[in-house]
């Protein structure tokens, strides 16, 4: 390819309003170009990478045994009415009808059409299946962020397994997990996989795979010496055993008065933080729900909807709370509360002598057992794990990374299969549901996270796997005849040797040209200029050190080749 021919609007000036630096990188280096908010036109360079990105994962993909596909992006409102997520999936669904009014969505993920596939299985010996596809989906974020991290439309590469049992189940989640990390490997990206939330997808066992980066939106706790690794929406960790005294016969009440926080409670009336159970009110499905937590615990949202299965979810209005208990958030409590539910985090559980609210304004109460005096109906694991904490395998203080979510791997058990009917008979010839796993990797945010780990202050520096050419022939005088030809000869013989490359013919200022090449990243440039080849030499250039050396003009071919088995 030539520079010259090639539209690669390079910007000398980084865009206002790019914070991310993948987002900085792509948009100057001429990568992408923003149509609306969270919609990205893919120029030239960022097909050939994106290109790479597929190539690899496909390998990856078929190596595993898995069979590519290609299924609509288009879906009627009854399959998604089917499965129950026709409203689950909120607002984030483009929803949209057709000229004869019927209701239809476009794809945000392909769960539901891939179960609908399989309803052709019929045997136990067709088991087990693995399917996959690149296909575009989309999805109405509300707050599209740094380029091609959080977008509107996407493509993402998601497979889904059909097996006979759990054991088969287990064994196509582990084929992908193996997968994943050698696709992350080979793409320059360092992937942490990470307990996490299954979210509306359903089903059980779920793994991410973060990449750490302060570009990310994700928090993963993450154990130094590698034995444990969790989103903090899943995270958890050891809590030292707090020995409580005996507390009191009954609940005893004492005022308040300007008690407002937790701090305000321990500050003044020997209650620290550890001793007090903070009473949130919160709406599940429309219905208000005491969420009991620690008083130095924060809540995770997430771990409140996996732990109740809501679907809508949010804190309640003070004059919701002073219409259901009396007194306003500061004072609440669920002491004698019976006519709502109550779910507590298992910090709290057998904890006596505690404090809290007497759900009347500048009110407490304190001797509180909570197995005593509180009707809790269901405990779970609601707390975020917080920096410091011990890990729960070796005990080890936990680190928070912040990451981006680069591939989510899912057991999905049988939701779908049940929901529309899929079965085969097994070998005694009765109907069974086949169970299921799903597994996605953002092919674009890939590209963005490789970038985010791979830049330095000139631009862009490509892992060679995805590079969109391995080298660029940088012709420094391109009006000089000499010159020129020496550029075209090395153009030329690279090409029949097979490698990527791209001259840069452009009637252009070296220093622009150079600049030019190290924006955009390519791994080794060649180049070709009248000081050099007085010593009949050539100057190659190494994007990710710097580190220059000159080579003699028939030497150029074997050198590259090796540079390249080095960089590879």
């Amino acid at each position: 390819m030539r520079w010259s021919q090639m539209h690669i609007p390079t910007l000398r000036e980084d865009p206002a309003d790019a914070d991310a630096p993948s987002h900085r990188l792509l948009l100057r280096a001429g990568y992408i170009r923003q149509l609306m908010a969270g919609h990205y036109s893919l120029l030239p360079l960022a097909v050939r990478v994106r290109a790479k990105v597929i190539g690899i994962i496909r390998q990856e993909m078929d190596r595993i045994g898995a069979q590519e596909v290609l299924l609509p992006v288009m879906h009627p409102a009854e399959i998604w009415q089917q499965s129950g997520r026709w409203e689950v999936m909120g607002e984030e669904m483009f929803r949209l009808r057709d000229r004869k009014g019927a209701p239809l969505a476009l794809g945000m993920t392909h769960e539901e059409i891939f179960a609908v596939l399989a309803q052709e299985l019929s045997s136990h010996r067709q088991l087990p299946q693995a399917w996959y596809q690149f296909q575009t989906k989309l999805r109405d974020e509300p707050r599209p962020r740094a380029g091609l991290l959080r977008v509107r439309e996407f493509t993402m590469k998601d497979s889904y397994t059909f097996d006979l049992d759990q054991a088969g189940l287990d064994a196509a989640f582990d084929r992908h997990r193996a997968a994943y990390l050698r696709i992350f490997e080979r793409l320059g990206i360092p992937a942490i996989p990470v307990e996490a939330s299954s979210g509306n997808m359903g089903g059980t066992d779920s793994t991410e795979f973060m990449c750490p980066s302060d570009a990310g939106e994700d928090v993963i706790a993450h154990c130094p010496a590698g034995n444990y690794a969790a989103n903090v929406e899943k995270a958890t960790s050891a809590l030292p055993v707090i020995a409580d005294g005996p507390g009191l016969p009954a609940p005893e009440r004492f005022d308040t008065p300007g008690v407002r926080t937790i701090d305000d409670l321990a500050a003044g009336y020997d209650a620290p933080a550890i001793r007090q159970i903070k009473t949130l009110v919160y709406l599940l499905d429309g219905r208000l729900t005491l969420v009991l937590m620690r008083g130095d615990h924060p809540l995770n949202e997430q771990k409140l909807i996996d732990a109740t299965g809501a679907v809508a979810i949010r804190p309640a209005q003070p004059e919701e709370i002073r219409a259901a208990l009396g007194a306003l958030p500061g004072s609440l409590g669920a002491v004698g509360v019976t006519d709502l539910p109550v779910i507590a985090d298992e910090a709290l559980r057998g904890r006596r002598d505690m404090v809290t609210g007497a759900n009347t304004d500048d009110v407490h109460l304190r001797g509180v057992d909570i197995g005593r005096d509180i009707a809790v109906g269901s405990w779970a694991d609601l707390r975020e794990v917080r920096a410091g904490e011990p890990c729960v395998v070796c005990g080890q203080p936990l680190e928070l990374l912040t990451a981006i979510e680069v591939g989510h791997i899912f057991k999905l058990g049988y939701k779908y299969t049940k929901a529309f009917g899929v079965t085969v008979l097994d070998a005694s010839g009765e109907r069974v549901h086949p169970i299921m796993g799903s597994y996605g990797i953002g092919v674009e945010r890939a590209m963005a996270a490789a970038v985010e780990c791979h830049h330095d202050s000139r631009g862009i520096v490509w892992p060679l796997a995805v590079a969109p050419f391995a080298v660029v022939i940088t012709v420094a005088q391109a009006e000089d005849p000499e010159v020129a030809k020496v550029g075209e000869s090395l153009y030329e013989q690279c090409g029949m040797a097979g490698l990527e490359v791209i001259i840069d013919d452009r009637a252009e200022r070296a220093g622009v040209k150079f600049a030019d090449a190290e924006l955009t990243g390519i791994p080794l440039r060649v180049t070709v200029g009248k000081r050099g080849l007085a010593e009949g030499a050539v100057e190659v250039t190494t994007r990710a050190t710097g580190e220059t050396v000159k080579v003699a003009v028939g030497d150029v071919l074997p050198h590259l080749r090796g540079a390249l088995a080095a960089l590879a």
